[in-house]
């Protein structure tokens, strides 16, 4: 019994129940398809990733070989390849009019794609060892955050997991909740609940296909994660998080 109200955002609601409460249905203008780029911030524009995608590995032998990585190995990953990264977890395809949504790589319910990514740069080759933010629309990052002793806050707020800061990057995925709420109301938080799972299963094939591990989080606390990104904490907070690092091989 201790369960059941748990257990209801696992369950459909009746949809015939929601209309009179949906914002797109009373002309309510739909939110923005991004986060706002503050005023002076420098975007680096992501380099094209076709010759690293030339090498990876078939998509039946990325499944087969999925699985969770928690050691990793002390290589950079280049930036050719963390954007190929950033593109299958939330790269945008195409742009409908008026800019109501976005189709991208991965599916949401309604198009609705209400994540925003936040990447920890641990070891990224040309990247500063910072926290920065993933502009899809632009396919570009700029600089979110930069202070001292990363590695032991976020493995603070994961709990005491060193592994998770141990790797050549860590994915952080937000959700802004009301671009879902917008269209769906209260039926919105199961289906923003599946399309976490979309994005982080994309991030493992993607990984698999260029030798690299990762490791879905759902173990931290919520407050000094959402404080370490600047959020609010209820109109945005992390839903979901990631280490990535290429694969331990034999470093002698």
């Amino acid at each position: 019994m201790r369960f059941l109200e748990g257990r209801k955002l696992l369950k459909a609601l009746n949809w015939n129940n929601i209309h009179e409460e949906v914002d797109q249905r009373k002309g309510v203008d739909a939110p923005p398809l991004q986060k706002r780029v503050p005023a002076g911030a420098e975007l680096i524009k992501l380099p094209d990733f076709g010759e690293v995608v030339s090498h990876s590995i078939p998509l039946v032998k990325a499944i087969e070989s999925r699985q969770s990585v928690r050691s990793y190995g002390k290589h950079e990953i280049n930036l050719e390849e963390l954007s190929f990264l950033l593109w299958a977890t939330q790269g945008v395809r195409k742009v409908l009019p008026n800019r109501v949504a976005s189709f991208r790589t991965v599916p949401s319910g309604g198009a609705r794609h209400a994540f925003e990514t936040y990447v920890y740069a641990r070891m990224i080759k040309g990247l500063d060892n910072a926290i920065y933010r993933y502009v899809p629309l632009d396919h570009a990052l700029y600089k979110y955050r930069d202070e001292e002793e990363l590695d032991n806050k976020i493995i603070d707020a994961c709990l005491g997991q060193k592994f998770v800061a141990s790797g050549a990057a860590v994915f952080f995925w937000s959700v802004i909740p009301y671009r879902a709420e917008w269209r769906y109301a209260s039926v919105a938080h199961k289906m923003l609940a599946i399309d976490a799972g979309h994005v982080c299963q994309n991030l493992y094939l993607a990984c698999e296909a260029i030798d690299c591990g990762t490791c879905a989080i759902g173990a931290y606390d919520q407050e000094p994660v959402d404080h370490l990104l600047k959020l609010d904490g209820v109109e945005e907070f992390v839903i979901y998080l990631a280490p990535v690092g290429k694969k331990k091989r034999d470093e002698n």
